[in-house]
């Protein structure tokens, strides 16, 4: 009877001090996240000019607010060397991934966006998402059933883009058939946002990442889609749902898979059913869907490896997890031969 007392008394002990180790890491984590969020809080807005009555003719970096929706959003513009607003010139949006910025995606380290306009010649505008911090860190894109604060408040995050547009087109030189865009994991369902809203004004887009996840789609006319996924991407995964490493589900949704994300396109583009296989090997393969209505086209490439990534780039953190990224393919070389083709 007094051994059996003894070990239950060890088991209450043992229980007792679980307890107080969880509450601890529960405090822990709590008490993190206030200085977290305290931090995020102190930070200072970007500095922006407001005024966009200038025309836009110089090469160079322009940081931009605009009053939308009663809320102040910002957008980083980047105009190569070889701009001198003699001739018109491709626009690219480029939407970075949720919990991101725009000083993130403009980052020449992670995405390379930077070196390609300058390579290539054409604007480059990386939009700021939706923040509940005044310095635009930690925003989120309204791509329809995703994701974070700008879905859960229903930001207009497409009168957003409208917006850019209108002032872009008026004061820089550009080329309006040549008008496009991409976007990593959240920022890549904008695209498809795009894709299905604003396809008169938008020859194509390259999504890479992150799949269609649009409420009513319904597109005017054919557009281009390019899509770039690995398929051991652990948050958007390639067969469909979500990462077990998004820990509060709220924030995001149970993301449609890569291949009905495609076939959706190829029904809505009336392209033929069977694709052609124009590159494979053991790290890579590309599809590309002909027959399309008005001669668009739609494309996917599927690298093995290199989980939520940006093909050819640098993981801007460490929380993206999935090993380094996939070298098989670099996303702006194939992203611009597609944009090219069109």
């Amino acid at each position: 009877m007094k051994m059996q007392f003894l070990l239950l008394k060890r088991i209450l002990l043992c229980l007792c001090l679980i307890s107080l180790s969880v509450c601890e890491r529960g405090f822990i984590r709590s008490s993190l996240k206030e200085r977290f969020q305290k931090k995020m809080k102190d930070l200072p807005a970007p500095t922006a000019s407001s005024d966009l009555s200038q025309s836009i003719t110089n090469p160079g970096d322009y940081v931009f607010s605009i009053l939308h929706q009663d809320l102040t959003r910002y957008y980083k513009i980047h105009v190569p060397k070889s701009y001198d607003g003699s001739v018109s010139v491709p626009l690219l949006f480029v939407f970075h991934g949720g919990g991101g910025n725009m000083d993130i995606q403009s980052n020449e380290e992670y995405y390379h966006q930077i070196s390609k306009s300058e390579e290539i010649g054409h604007i480059v505008v990386f939009p700021n998402g939706f923040s509940e911090y005044r310095s635009g860190k930690i925003a989120t894109w309204n791509a329809g059933n995703c994701c974070g604060e700008s879905k859960k408040q229903n930001i207009d995050d497409i009168g957003f883009v409208k917006s850019i547009l209108n002032h872009l087109t008026n004061k820089a030189n550009i080329d309006k058939k040549r008008i496009y865009s991409t976007g990593m994991s959240n920022g890549a369902m904008m695209s498809y946002q795009l894709a299905c809203y604003m396809t008169d004004t938008f020859a194509a887009i390259t999504a890479v990442a992150g799949t269609d996840n649009t409420i009513d789609c319904r597109p005017s006319k054919p557009i281009s889609i390019f899509h770039i996924h690995a398929k051991n991407d652990d948050r958007v995964l390639f067969y469909g749902g979500a990462g077990s490493s998004f820990t509060d589900r709220t924030l995001i949704t149970d993301f449609v898979s890569v291949p009905k994300t495609i076939s959706k396109w190829v029904q809505l583009n009336e392209c033929n059913s069977s694709p052609k296989i124009i590159l494979k090997n053991q790290e890579v393969q590309c599809d590309e869907y002909s027959g399309c209505k008005d001669g668009v086209k739609v494309k996917l490439c599927v690298t093995e490896d290199g989980g939520h990534s940006w093909p050819g780039g640098e993981k801007p953190s460490i929380f993206l997890g999935g090993g380094p990224t996939s070298k098989a393919i670099i996303a702006n070389d194939v992203m611009w031969d597609f944009f090219k083709s069109q």
